[in-house]
């Protein structure tokens, strides 16, 4: 791992991956305790968790990373795949020598924990799968977003992006919380996020989601428009066992309800 910082931003460390890509992660908490990776939505990068990182930090080892395409991660053109951060995620595990670690993921962070939950479960000991999907078509809509973004920045779609992710209610109770998100989406790499599209415009994940062994727990958002409580749903209907909790939130319910979503992480894990 090489060490890195900048003035704006908690230190990171940086793992290089099989494609000679740079991850950047950040760690916190005691060595000695459970190790728990998070990850993150698309377009945010690791301070999207910030809200639970008080509480989950006197509990685990918790391991922070932005996923390809993201913050301080490289972001190389062209398209991705659902299988390929997945694969990111777990050269994260092993460059810290973690055998198993207990995943959290929201949205796309939780389209790769199903891919982790289907093909590799025995890397994993608990999974949380939040305000995500096992497919999210018409594929043409993430067509026309990635075009958007490459042609015309981040900042074509942010606002649009903003009012999805958050209930109106919040939005005009809390600008300080959704500052910070504004400005991680306004910094996203266009060809960063727009490789993440592809690989959310190209999967289905319905096929494997039995296939998941891991204790499940999902999380949806009563008032998510981008993956509705059917999508939740869906999920947790599919992987044998998996307890279904939602939260009266929009998308990124782990702002939008920090202290209800953290309480269902800590029961569960």
């Amino acid at each position: 791992m090489s060490h890195a910082s900048t003035a704006s931003d908690l230190s990171v460390d940086h793992v290089v991956v099989d494609d000679g890509r740079r991850i950047a992660v950040r760690i916190d908490g005691d060595v000695g305790r459970p190790p728990l990776l998070l990850s993150n939505s698309l377009g945010t990068t690791f301070r999207m968790w910030d809200a639970q990182m008080p509480t989950l930090r006197g509990a685990f080892r918790v391991i922070r990373y932005d996923s390809r395409g993201h913050g301080q991660s490289d972001a190389p053109a062209g398209d991705y795949t659902i299988g390929r951060l997945a694969d990111d995620a777990l050269a994260v595990l092993d460059s810290l020598h973690i055998e198993t670690a207990a995943f959290v993921g929201l949205s796309k962070g939780g389209m790769v924990g199903q891919w982790l939950g289907a093909h590799a479960p025995h890397r994993l000991t608990r999974l949380v799968l939040a305000n995500t999907a096992a497919s999210m078509g018409p594929a043409q809509a993430w067509q026309t977003r990635l075009e958007t973004v490459m042609r015309e920045g981040m900042g074509a779609i942010t606002q649009a992006v903003l009012e999805r992710w958050f209930t109106p209610g919040f939005r005009d109770a809390a600008p300080g919380a959704i500052a910070p998100v504004r400005d991680m989406l306004l910094a996203t790499a266009p060809q960063g996020y727009a490789g993440c599209c592809a690989a959310i415009r190209d999967m289905d994940q319905r096929p494997t989601l039995h296939a998941i062994s891991v204790p499940t727990l999902v999380i949806g958002g009563l008032q998510d428009p981008a993956t509705p409580p059917a999508k939740a749903e869906e999920i947790a209907a599919n992987v044998p066992g998996a307890r279904l909790t939602m939260l009266d939130a929009a998308h990124l319910s782990n702002i939008e309800q920090p202290q209800a979503f953290t309480a269902a992480l800590l029961d569960f894990l």
